[in-house]
């Protein structure tokens, strides 16, 4: 029963700490009723201590206070918090469940808070599972506690501001990984792509990846007001992780075993890099599964034919399957003709056609882009 009543999504047997905290942090970005009444709770120079959900564990972890079960406003909120004690709301934060409790949470549990309500607030987070807000009085700040991780709320002017200075970052991020990726489509259609050219690609990529995720965690703190970023970010970052999978698909090294596996454990590994492990090339070829030996770098590759097959206009990927399975590389697609493509189950006249003019121009226009 304590499980079924947390946040959906969430909590200890949810998402993890990473996940209810974004949760949490949604729940009281601008825009939103919780947000609003936390403001008024400050600007009225008044303290608070509220409980984002409940259950049998915080029942129990209850003493005094009076039981409402009124629908929760802003207003409500900040009247309730004129009172000594903490505010127990439902888990969709619509219903004021208990007003002016005192909690009582297990002492033993180890805090590096000094104030009274923060200390209270991290251990009924860690005992609980559920988010606390703490509203200082005297230091004037909302905070935050998940899982005992203190997080304060900052004003919503200095995260835009460093949300937009990220953002001109993956603005030059992307630009130079569309350089990398239209120099690598270049190279396959000559068939001159080696270890380097590919780290390279799948080095961008993540880098772009790691920019728009922290970008992300901004959008979600902004609430109402990182609309406008949240468009720019979708904008910039749009195809990057298709683009990512089918980099590894094309590139993966010949081993035994399911491939399917395979691709998603070279994703996990190019996940798993640690920022300087990232910068270097001989590391992300490791994460694709290549060898750490300084020739490997330089070392000839042909790409299966997944990542142009994918430009192609209108093609299923069920269809492009097929074809890379058929024909085993992008050489011999590309020298594939219109009979040879129609010999692929699922491929008629028309497809065939389509896939054969399709390669051609995208060969023509990366061969033109590469050298005028």
């Amino acid at each position: 029963m304590a499980g079924s009543d947390r946040p959906a999504g969430t909590g200890r047997h949810g998402a993890g700490t990473d996940g209810l905290l974004r949760a949490s942090l949604s729940a009281i970005a601008p825009g939103t009723q919780l947000r609003d009444g936390l403001e008024r709770v400050l600007r009225g120079n008044t303290g608070g201590l509220i409980v984002l959900g409940v259950d049998r564990t915080v029942e129990s972890l209850c003493s005094g206070g009076f039981v409402l079960n009124v629908e929760f406003s802003a207003t409500r909120l900040r009247e309730l918090c004129k009172l000594d004690g903490a505010i127990v709301l439902d888990r969709e934060i619509t219903k004021i469940v208990r007003a002016g409790v005192q909690l009582v949470p297990d002492a033993s549990i180890p805090t590096e808070e000094t104030g009274t309500r923060h200390r209270t607030a991290q251990r009924v987070s860690i005992e609980t599972g559920f988010p606390i807000i703490s509203v200082s009085q005297s230091m004037r700040l909302i905070a935050l506690y998940v899982d005992g991780q203190r997080r304060v709320l900052e004003d919503s002017g200095a995260i835009l501001s460093r949300a937009n200075q990220a953002l001109a970052t993956l603005e030059r991020y992307k630009l130079r990984l569309d350089e990398v990726a239209g120099t690598l489509s270049a190279l396959e259609i000559e068939d001159l792509v080696t270890v380097r050219d590919v780290a390279a690609v799948a080095q961008r990529l993540e880098m772009v990846r790691r920019i728009a995720a922290e970008i992300a965690e901004y959008v979600v703190e902004l609430g109402t007001d990182g609309r406008l970023l949240s468009l720019q970010l979708d904008e910039l970052i749009a195809g990057v992780e298709p683009e990512r999978q089918l980099i590894v698909r094309d590139y993966l090294p010949e081993a035994g075993g399911k491939r399917s596996r395979k691709v998603s454990t070279a994703l996990s590994d190019l996940d798993g890099l640690t920022h300087p492990e990232l910068i270097e090339l001989s590391m992300v070829a490791r994460a694709l599964g290549y060898s750490t030996s300084p020739e490997t770098l330089d070392s000839a590759v042909s790409p299966r034919g997944f990542r142009l097959l994918a430009k192609v206009p209108r093609l299923p990927g069920a269809v492009i399957d097929r074809l890379v399975d058929h024909f085993g590389g992008l050489q011999k697609l590309l020298a594939a003709s219109v009979d040879d493509l129609q010999a692929v189950d699922g491929v008629g006249e028309t497809r065939a056609r389509s896939v054969r003019e399709g390669l051609s121009r995208l060969a023509e226009s990366s061969i033109l882009e590469r050298y005028v």
